[in-house]
């Protein structure tokens, strides 16, 4: 019985949510020209934990899950946050452009723990290479 109180009670304490209504002017879409198919993808399986714009699942009101969440997108924008690529001084850009292509070869992002339930984040052979060509392409046009 107590558990359940607290498991109720605990319900009311919702973490602030990472939302949005607008691309600010740093947003990496907005400082360079992503190709649509670039985006789409970007949209698909990273932008929830790496932007100021999180797409919520529905288990994101269930406590303690919302907690974890929230953190769990805190630490991802701590480390690279597509909202404010544009904010980044240039070595940093490319450091990042290099950082993703690395970790998306390796098959270390988008994390296990979030394509387990969100399956359409998986990114297919394909998705990686269009990525890592762009990363590519991108790391070598920043001055």
């Amino acid at each position: 019985m107590g558990l359940a109180v607290i498991l109720i009670g605990i319900q009311f304490f919702q973490p602030l949510r990472n939302q949005s209504d607008e691309v600010p002017a740093t947003h990496i879409e907005k400082v360079y020209s992503v190709p649509q198919n670039v985006n789409a993808i970007l949209a698909q399986s990273c932008y929830d934990c790496h932007s100021n714009n999180t797409s919520y699942p529905w288990y994101s009101r269930i406590q303690p899950g919302a907690w974890y969440l929230a953190e769990h997108i805190k630490k991802g924008k701590e480390e690279l946050n597509f909202s404010e690529f544009g904010e980044y001084s240039a070595r940093k850009q490319r450091s990042k452009l290099r950082a993703m292509s690395g970790q998306i070869k390796d098959g270390e992002m988008p994390l296990s723990s979030y394509t387990l339930i969100h399956r359409n984040a998986i990114l297919s052979e394909e998705d990686k290479q269009i990525l890592m060509k762009w990363f590519g392409a991108m790391e070598d046009s920043i001055k």
